[in-house]
């Protein structure tokens, strides 16, 4: 197991490093050099994640049984892409007349399997160079009695020089599925010369008319002038009040101490002994808040990466991506939770640490892991191998537990000092009771509703191209979103101070990461005003 452990942590760290500098490769072939066709996955087309390995179907595979390269990144084992070489012999520029490469003996079992694949609209995925192309496996007749399976692949490549920029799939030959025959498959492959630069080659796939439509480019306006609205009304608000309290305390500090004794203090200066207490779950609070940091980091640079790489055009870049800078900026979570709990006055650092560097871990696994058991048992693509689990086991052990160990010691040492600008009361002031809609149940609902005004359009985005057939690539939009957010989340957090389980799953690790993250970004956007309003309060 020892052995098993090391060898998994090793060949993650090679695929995350691997596919880090993989982005910038161009794919040059020679005349006649191979061209690999892989298949990845088959599934019905209205359901994007319902999707299985492509010879779960009884196709047959092509003569060709040896390849010379192949490569599989932590990303794509992660995401079920399990891709399998077709053994159809392609080379770089040499033309394919239609060539017979096996023949599927059609028995009962067989064809009740493709019977069910055409009844339910299945699609098949391949990938040459890359680029990925999609076929339909059959269709029905108007009345559904009579079955077809298409048997022919007629692929047209287009080239630039020496590397692929197009891909074109066009199936043919509709064979009737009668059992107890046998059904020739064929291929052929045509080359053409291509104008399509290499750069954009992936143009085709994407959809400027649907995540660059009006109603997108309305949403970011709606939210910038949210923004504008909400931080004028903040600003107006706090600076009339606080004007007028910094005012008044100033005219207090010119009474004599007898004046000032027969006086009560109100306001806000009222809980100045109270307002920088420790929360009352602090190795909790800490640990929230340096993971909502670590996640603000990570979606900041896994952003600004994809806007310079355009990470949609390699298979689980994306996800590799971002394990790798997760895994990166954990002295980010260590820091700023460690520091936090030292200055609440926790002694249990090291408690702290191992919750802050594996709570968010341990929410996605354990929901990867409950997913992976419904994955296994319909045998479907996206059941993760136990290999990967290993090796995500330890990236979290021998990556991200030391360096966030790293974090919170730094943390600790550098600003883990209390440095309040009021002291604390030893004894805690009676809290008066409170408005129902000042009660914090209410306050979580009411606050999250500009927020969540805000992104909700770019939400809709992203849901789409992960749940149905689009590519997202207008990481510009994000960051901008990404930043309208956080200033909302901070000025509603300082106006309030004071399928379905695979739907299911997924919806509530990026619900609780957001929810965690945007905590984060409001307290720490509150801590600083906070910090400001009484530092220039003279307070005895």
């Amino acid at each position: 197991m020892h052995f098993v452990a090391v060898d998994s942590c090793l060949y993650v760290m090679c695929s995350l490093v691997f596919d880090m500098g993989h982005l910038n490769i161009n794919f040059m072939y020679f005349y006649k050099e191979e061209v690999v066709l892989w298949m990845n996955t088959v599934g019905p087309y209205h359901n994007r994640q319902e999707t299985y390995k492509y010879f779960s179907l009884p196709f047959c595979v092509g003569t060709k049984k040896t390849i010379s390269h192949y490569h599989e990144t932590l990303g794509e084992a992660l995401q079920g892409v399990e891709l399998e070489f077709s053994g159809l012999d392609i080379k770089f520029k040499d033309e394919v007349m239609q060539t017979t490469y096996c023949e599927i003996e059609l028995d009962k079992a067989k064809r009740d399997a493709f019977v069910y694949a055409i009844k339910n609209h299945y699609w098949y995925q391949m990938y040459i160079d890359d680029l990925p192309i999609w076929g339909i496996v059959g269709e029905a007749d108007e009345n559904g009695e009579d079955h077809y399976l298409w048997t022919y692949k007629k692929l047209e490549i287009g080239f630039n020089g020496n590397r692929i920029v197009d891909v074109n799939l066009t199936s043919e030959g509709k064979v009737k599925l009668v059992p107890n025959t046998r059904i020739a498959m064929s291929y052929s492959v045509k080359w053409k010369k291509s104008d399509v630069k290499f750069e954009d080659r992936f143009d085709k796939y994407l959809d400027p008319s649907f995540f660059q439509h009006r109603i997108h480019w309305f949403s970011i306006f709606n939210s910038f002038m949210m923004v504008i609205f909400l931080v004028g009304l903040v600003s107006m608000i706090l600076m009339r009040t606080l004007r007028k309290d910094y005012a008044r305390y100033s005219k207090e500090e010119e009474m004599d101490d007898m004046d000032r004794d027969l006086g009560d203090e109100y306001g806000w200066k009222q809980v100045h002994g109270d307002v920088f207490r420790p929360s009352s779950h602090p190795m909790i609070f800490s640990s929230l808040i340096g993971s909502g940091c670590q996640i603000f980091s990570v979606s900041f640079i896994v952003i600004i990466v994809a806007m310079i790489e355009d990470l949609y055009t390699e298979r689980g870049s994306m996800l590799s991506t971002a394990i790798f800078v997760y895994a990166a900026t954990s002295p980010v979570n260590g820091y700023f939770g460690g520091s936090l709990y030292a200055k609440q006055g926790g002694r249990r650092w090291i408690k702290q640490m191992f919750i802050g560097a594996f709570l968010i871990p341990a929410m996605v696994c354990g929901t990867a892991f409950f997913i992976n058991f419904i994955a296994m048992y319909y045998h479907a693509s996206r059941a993760i191998p136990f290999g990967t689990m290993v090796a995500v086991c330890c990236i979290c052990l021998f990556v991200i537990l030391p360096l966030n160990l790293v974090g919170t010691i730094l943390g600790r040492n550098l600003s883990g000092q209390p440095n309040f600008p009021c002291r604390v009361n030893a004894v805690p002031r009676p809290i008066p009771e409170k408005k129902w809609f000042m009660e914090p149940a209410v306050i979580v609902c009411l606050g999250g509703i500009l927020p969540f005004g805000s992104i909700f359009i770019e939400m809709y985005f992203i849901f789409t191209s992960f749940w149905a057939y689009k590519i997202y690539y207008v990481y510009g939009f994000m960051m901008l979103v990404l930043v309208i957010l956080c200033i909302v989340t901070v000025c509603v957090t300082i106006v309030f101070k004071d399928r379905t389980s695979f739907y299911f799953g997924y919806m509530a690790v990026f619900s609780s990461s957001l929810g965690i993250m945007c905590g984060a970004v409001g307290y720490v956007g509150t801590s600083a005003f906070v910090r400001k309003i009484y530092t220039n309060v003279k307070i005895d």
